[in-house]
């Protein structure tokens, strides 16, 4: 996107501003920094310069500064062999190269010669009859593939790719939910309470960063599960 996706861009913007009737800066003329300073503005620069080169470019290398800060080298090309199962645009981004490369790189314990070979072979005919089968077409993610090719059993025709993509699905690339179990320790025990005992902290990391699942546990059946995990002296319900 930086380097070819600035025209797509400008025509978006121009169909955005036609649509609610905005006035849209022409792209050649000389850009002004502020009314009150126009006068003493010293260097000349377009309107498209300034959008394109001091706004668009700048915060797309702020997101490359963060993305590389985030992902080491390992992960990133991990990331980018792991995308060549993408099913988008009929398995446009397959190539055999990067499903070998992948293999023998990152899973070089899970594939022998013998198999590395038989995985090479069925790149060859994967593709072929992936694209003939309309059950594949309307796949959205490696996720997605993976099921399918269960379902369609034709996880036993290409045994080799099926074991590598549940092998990309089983290691995520993004140390995501690492971080998030590390961050709700730091709001669970804090100054105030950092005597909790290791068991107490686990079940409370579970239930804060599982959110979703615990607000569909009722009051009623944490009562009730209590009274009957042993004998009580007075009864809640």
């Amino acid at each position: 996107m930086r380097e070819d996706g600035w025209d797509d861009l400008i025509v978006k913007v121009e169909l955005f501003c036609d649509e609610h009737n905005i006035v849209m800066p022409d792209m050649c003329d000389r850009f002004m920094a502020g009314t009150s300073r126009s006068s003493r503005q010293r260097d000349y620069i377009t309107n498209e310069h300034h959008y394109r080169i001091n706004i668009l470019n700048a915060v797309i290398d702020f997101q490359l500064a963060e993305l590389d800060s985030r992902f080491t080298d390992q992960s990133l090309e991990l990331l980018i062999l792991s995308a060549t199962f993408d099913p988008h645009n009929n398995f446009q981004s397959f190539k055999t190269e990067d499903v070998c490369n992948l293999a023998l790189k990152f899973y070089p314990e899970d594939f022998e010669t013998v198999e590395m070979l038989a995985l090479e072979m069925e790149c060859g005919y994967f593709l072929v009859d992936i694209r003939r089968d309309i059950r594949f077409e309307n796949l959205t993610s490696i996720s997605d593939l993976c099921r399918q090719l269960v379902e369609t059993r034709k996880s036993t025709f290409f045994p080799m790719i099926y074991r590598l993509i549940c092998l990309v699905l089983t290691l995520p690339v993004s140390t995501a939910t690492t971080e998030r179990a590390f961050s709700s320790m730091n709001i669970i025990k804090n100054k105030l309470r950092n005597k909790i005992e290791d068991e107490f902290l686990d079940d409370l990391i579970v239930l804060y960063i599982e959110k979703e699942f615990a607000d569909k546990i009722s009051n009623d059946s944490v009562i009730a599960e209590f009274e009957v995990s042993g004998p009580r002296r007075v009864r809640f319900s």
